[in-house]
C-alpha cells in the first residue's frame, strides 16, 4: 500500500521540490495565502517527478517504449546524421509527453551505447515534426547483439529547458532501464532499423519501459487503429 501512495522521485527532481518548499515559506512570511499557493506548486512538482516502477517485458527482441505519453507520429523520416544510420528514410516513432506525463525515459532494447551527440536548438513545440531538426536534443545511437541499430533521440520542448542522459560511450545497457529525463513537457523520437514494422498507432498512449513498440522477432505488418 504505501508503495503505490508514496512514489519515488527522481533525484533530478529533489533540488526543485526543495526550490519550491523553500520559496513557499518565504512568501509565506510575506503573505500567508502565498504559502498554500507554493505548497500546491510544490505538490505538482513532486507529481512531475515521480518515478513509478514498471514491469519490463523480457524476451529477446521487444522494444519497449522509452517514454509515456502519446504516439503523435509514425512514418518514414531521416534520422539526426550524428547518428550515422544512414541516408536514407528509416520508420520513426515518436512519443510526446505533457507536463503530466511520468518524464522518466527508459531504454528501448538491450544492447550498448555507440553513439552520444548532444545538439543545442530551439525550443519550439515538441508537438510540431520540426522539432525534430531545430530543437535542443539529445541524440542516442544503441547497438544490439542481433546486429541491429536504434536511434533514439530526445527533444527538449516548448517549456522543457534541460535535457538530463546519465549514458556514457560504450554504457551496456538493458531494455526498460531508466537512463535520463526531460524537464516540464517534451518528445522521444525512436528511429526503428529498416523492415521492423511498429506495433504501436498514433495516438495510442505508451508506457515506458512497458508497451511493446516492436518485434525484431516478429513478421508481423504495420498495426492500424480506430477510435472507438
Amino acid at each position: 500500500m504505501l508503495h503505490q501512495v508514496f512514489i519515488p522521485i527522481h533525484r533530478a527532481g529533489w533540488p526543485f521540490v526543495a526550490g519550491f518548499f523553500a520559496a513557499s515559506v518565504i512568501l509565506g512570511f510575506l503573505w500567508s495565502p502565498l504559502f498554500w499557493i507554493g505548497l500546491v506548486a510544490t505538490a505538482w512538482c513532486v507529481y512531475f517527478f515521480r518515478d513509478p516502477p514498471r514491469v519490463v517485458p523480457s524476451r529477446n527482441g521487444l522494444v519497449v517504449s522509452p517514454a509515456d505519453g502519446r504516439i503523435s507520429f509514425i512514418g518514414p523520416a531521416l534520422a539526426p546524421p550524428e547518428l550515422g544510420l544512414g541516408e536514407e528514410p528509416l520508420t520513426r516513432v515518436s512519443v510526446f509527453l505533457n507536463i503530466f506525463d511520468v518524464h522518466v525515459n527508459r531504454i528501448p532494447v538491450d544492447g550498448w551505447v555507440s553513439v552520444l551527440h548532444y545538439e543545442a536548438g530551439t525550443f519550439v513545440n515538441a508537438a510540431l515534426d520540426k522539432a525534430s531538426e531545430d530543437n535542443e536534443r539529445q541524440s542516442i545511437r544503441l547497438d544490439t547483439p542481433a546486429g541491429v541499430s536504434f536511434g533514439l533521440v530526445q527533444i527538449a520542448g516548448l517549456i522543457a529547458r534541460r535535457i538530463v542522459c546519465n549514458l556514457n560511450l560504450e554504457d551496456q545497457v538493458r531494455a526498460g532501464q531508466r537512463f535520463g529525463l526531460i524537464r516540464f513537457g517534451s518528445r522521444v523520437d525512436l528511429y526503428l532499423p529498416a523492415g521492423l514494422a511498429p506495433l504501436v498507432v498514433v495516438g495510442q498512449r505508451a508506457i515506458a519501459g512497458e508497451t511493446v513498440i516492436a518485434d525484431l522477432l516478429s513478421e508481423e505488418e504495420p498495426r492500424h487503429g480506430e477510435s472507438i
